[in-house]
């Protein structure tokens, strides 16, 4: 079964069918992770990305179940004595579910229907005389089956009618090609419910409104189910009209020329499509555009995650962190150049306190007590105010100031998580902290907390929450083994999400190094209970050892090619500790020289880059950002103002944009350029320093629309 699979996806895929069936036993018969594939099994892969390896994953999982399914189908039908030798071939065949469940559909067990019934009281001859269409006589031939259970003629063509209706709709054919119309034409309708206008206010656009299913965003799909669910609106999705679908039944069904059994089988017809076709194909069709939606939705969140998690971090630096607030105050924390809380307090410079004075004192004193180097300020309430507060202090050295997201803190800051880490401080310090971390390692500290509730995508709580756990975690998967992580100050948290490792693991090995000290070499692993070889192999490359006894801990250089960058340097009459970062030294090695059996250019090539510059951080440089000090409200905003705003989230329809206020901006997709933007996420990426036009304020509903055509 894996090898046919294995040709199916390759199809699918437009790969060859060898590079599927080593992914396929990588990852499922020998526990490899995706990113562990993707860096350290080139050669076996044919150099296929991440991506390409996950898609094959979720295919493989897809098709297995489907034949978990049809073994289901089969055994189903097989106890009923119908399993034709035929039907079995045609199982056996099919690829796609929906085919499937046609064919399984005449024998699947039902409840006690209308066809049920008519069959009970002895009219199914009736109704196989009837689609047979060889009778002229069928008013006279359906006396006959009167009898005690059925009182009358007219009882008896209709039981038949019930019969036909049911064979009609389970026709394998005939479903196939009204399904093929719903593919083409269907439309997907929404109406306001009567009395609900006032409450569904948000869903003004969806009062009235109809569009082809194929043509839908996944964003107005959501919607739309969002105010089904909520008992708003009303949605169907149906053709355009009946007139197609009847038309494929009568060509299937009806026989040329005039017969007596026509008007009862047009009468079926009819009953069949209304009553069973039309339901059923609206439910999948409904079924279909949602789990459409849930990818399309899942996709923008997944991208949205990774690029905030490896968004610029500043790095090893003292910090100055700041929760804003009013009425509480401002919350401020101290953390030296490792993330370690060192002082806290509260401060009270805005409004009903407005101790401005005293704040600046107490800022400028920490500032040099705990020679800060960088503040951040989370950009929730008070922000605006607080950033305007910080810049105009004179310090007596260069303090970078940063405006922090603060999405998700508050979930961290209650979190077992951060109760664990900071058990003596209330809720207020440790979103501070958060905030604070996130400046130095957005990456480091994100992990610690669920990645829907960070703030990157929209309609989160609506798709399928299997299905975006499961993106989620693998693009934090992706993430932290891009960056590799820092084996002697890693978080268990951070580490779980290494390749191999997991929530287990991460805790054996902070344990192990509270209990032994910092780690010197990647091969201290395996002192660790149950760490054992195929762990170590999954997890060594992407863990780092600075200032280690050998400097390739320090890389992405994996243990297992250690031999040949040692077998390099020794044709170079060098030591490793020579070798690294020399590239003209570098460049003078043949790598043809070193291939072997497992080993090919691929991997060779990576080997060399890493030796240039091991250990390279793959993020870009943090770069400080200014709002503009005209706005404080959306009252100060005029239309035709151009502003700095960071792009703080992005969905298929457009961009929100900070540019300073509560209130996020929004830059619909057909105001991102002057093009046609097919793609937003390749105009514009998270966090990205943008100049945006305003082109209109509403602020009774609080919406800003802006523009970078001309900003």
């Amino acid at each position: 079964m894996e090898k046919r699979l294995s040709e199916i996806i390759a199809l699918s895929l437009n790969i060859r069918q060898e590079q599927t069936e080593k992914v396929i036993n990588l990852l499922f018969n020998q526990g490899a992770s995706i990113p562990f594939i993707s860096r350290y099994r080139k050669e076996m892969t044919g150099g296929l990305n991440e991506i390409v390896i996950e898609n094959i994953k979720n295919e493989f999982i897809k098709l297995s179940e489907l034949e978990k399914r049809k073994e289901t189908i089969r055994n189903t039908i097989s106890e009923q004595g119908k399993l034709t030798d035929e039907l079995a071939q045609k199982i056996n065949l099919c690829y796609d579910a929906a085919l499937l469940e046609d064919l399984y559909l005449p024998y699947k067990p039902k409840q006690r229907t209308r066809a049920t019934i008519a069959r009970e009281k002895g009219l199914e001859p009736l109704a196989g005389t009837i689609m047979k269409q060889q009778r002229n006589d069928i008013d006279k031939f359906a006396n006959n089956f009167i009898g005690e259970n059925v009182p009358s003629k007219t009882e008896a063509l209709k039981g038949a009618c019930d019969i036909m209706a049911e064979w009609i709709s389970e026709h394998t054919k005939i479903r196939a090609a009204i399904r093929k119309q719903y593919e083409k034409n269907a439309v997907i309708s929404s109406k306001i419910i009567k009395g609900k206008e006032i409450e569904g206010n948000n869903y003004t656009d969806y009062f009235d409104f109809k569009e082809p299913v194929k043509q839908a965003p996944s964003h107005r799909i959501l919607a739309m189910l969002r105010g089904k669910k909520e008992g708003i609106l009303r949605i169907s999705i149906n053709l355009p009209s009946d007139e197609a679908a009847n038309k494929i039944l009568s060509d299937y069904l009806i026989k040329k020329g005039e017969n007596a059994c026509r008007p009862y089988i047009e009468e079926a017809m009819a009953d069949s499509y209304k009553r069973l076709i039309k339901p059923s194909l609206e439910n999948e069709f409904f079924s279909r555009a949602k789990e459409k939606a849930d990818k399309e939705a899942i996709a923008v969140f997944a991208q949205n995650l990774r690029q905030l998690l490896l968004a610029p971090p500043l790095g090893q630096k003292t910090i100055m962190a700041i929760d804003p607030g009013f009425r509480t105050g401002c919350k401020i924390v101290c953390l030296d150049n490792r993330g370690n809380l060192v002082y806290n307090e509260t401060i009270y410079p805005h409004p009903p306190q407005k101790q401005e004075a005293m704040a600046i004192k107490k800022i400028v004193s920490l500032v040099d007590a705990y020679k800060i180097e960088a503040i951040a300020i989370g950009n929730g309430t008070a922000g605006k105010e607080t950033e305007n507060l910080i810049r105009r202090i004179h310090f007596n050295r260069d303090i970078h100031v940063f405006v922090i997201s603060e999405d998700g803190a508050s979930v961290y800051s209650a979190s077992p998580v951060a109760r664990e880490e900071f058990p003596k401080y209330d809720v207020t310090v440790r979103g501070a902290v958060s905030i604070g971390r996130r400046l130095m390692d957005p990456l480091a500290e994100l992990v610690k907390i669920e990645p829907k509730s960070i703030g990157v995508g929209q309609y989160q709580h609506d798709v399928e929450q299997g299905l975006l756990k499961e993106a989620l975690d693998r693009t934090v998967e992706s993430c932290v083994n891009l960056v590799g992580v820092n084996l002697n100050t890693a978080s268990k948290h951070l580490l779980t999400y290494v390749s191999g490792i997991g929530p287990v693991m991460a805790a054996r090995i902070v344990e192990y190094r509270n209990e032994h000290g910092s780690f010197t070499s990647r091969e201290q692993l395996l002192n660790i209970p149950r760490l054992g070889k195929k762990v170590f192999e999954q997890c060594a490359g992407f863990l780092r050892i600075p200032n280690g006894i050998n400097p390739l801990d320090n890389s992405a250089v994996h243990p297992e090619s250690y031999g040949i960058v040692e077998q390099m340097a020794k044709n170079l009459n060098k030591n490793i500790t020579e070798l690294i970062g020399n590239d003209a030294l570098i460049d003078s090695i043949d790598l043809n020289r070193y291939v072997n059996e497992k080993t090919g250019i691929p991997t060779l090539t990576d080997i060399i880059t890493e030796l240039k510059k091991p250990g390279r951080d793959p993020r870009q440089q943090i770069k400080v950002f200014e709002f503009s000090d005209k706005i404080n409200s959306i009252d100060d905003l005029e239309e035709g103002m151009v502003l700095p705003g960071i792009i703080s989230n992005i969905t298929n329809f457009g961009a929100f944009v900070d540019i300073g206020l509560k209130q996020k901006g929004l830059i619909h997709i057909s105001e991102i350029a002057a093009q046609y933007v097919a793609d937003i996420h390749s105009f514009v990426k998270l966090y990205q320093h943008v100049t945006v036009k305003v082109i209109h304020i509403d602020k009774i509903r609080n919406r800003i629309a802006l523009s970078m055509k001309e900003g």
